[in-house]
């Protein structure tokens, strides 16, 4: 059985899944259709730490389901801008692990994530699937993977 490492963009998600559909993302849906395929030895979901009620709900149930949630802080600079995301951090879990797996599956619409799936395909033979928004994942992230997976409909609350 194939092994897989999922790794989950969880800002990225939210907010293309919103934008394009007004809808939430199904993570159990996902995690269904993954096991199907094979094996998952690690998921991991990248998020924003937050006081909020509702963001800690969410992230219990992605525990419950099988992930380790990594949350970074929210940092607002004085100019106004805004800083939160993980692509460090992911891009380092993807390395650490691609050797050990078949698969690594990302779920995200960042076209940063490019150079890291040619890599880890290239050095490691790892085949790499992203799911994301179509009309808002990068083109170059779809070039890059092995497989893409449109987040649809099916895919949705």
């Amino acid at each position: 059985m194939p092994k897989l490492a999922l790794f989950v963009d969880v800002q990225n998600i939210y907010y293309t899944t919103r934008q394009a559909y007004g809808r939430q993302f199904d993570y159990k849906k996902l995690w269904q259709r993954l096991e199907q395929q094979g094996e998952i030895v690690s998921a991991i979901a990248y998020a924003i730490d937050s006081d909020n009620a509702g963001q800690r709900k969410f992230q219990n149930a992605l525990e419950k389901m099988g992930f380790t949630i990594k949350l970074k802080p929210y940092i607002q600079r004085s100019d106004g801008s805004a800083k939160g995301d993980w692509d460090v951090g992911i891009t380092i879990d993807v390395m650490e692990i691609s050797p050990q797996v078949d698969s690594v599956v990302l779920l995200s619409g960042d076209g940063d994530f490019d150079l890291l799936l040619d890599k880890v395909n290239q050095t490691h033979g790892v085949q790499t699937e992203v799911y994301g928004v179509p009309s808002l994942t990068a083109n170059s992230l779809i070039q890059s993977a092995s497989l893409f997976h449109p987040i649809e409909v099916d895919l949705l609350k």
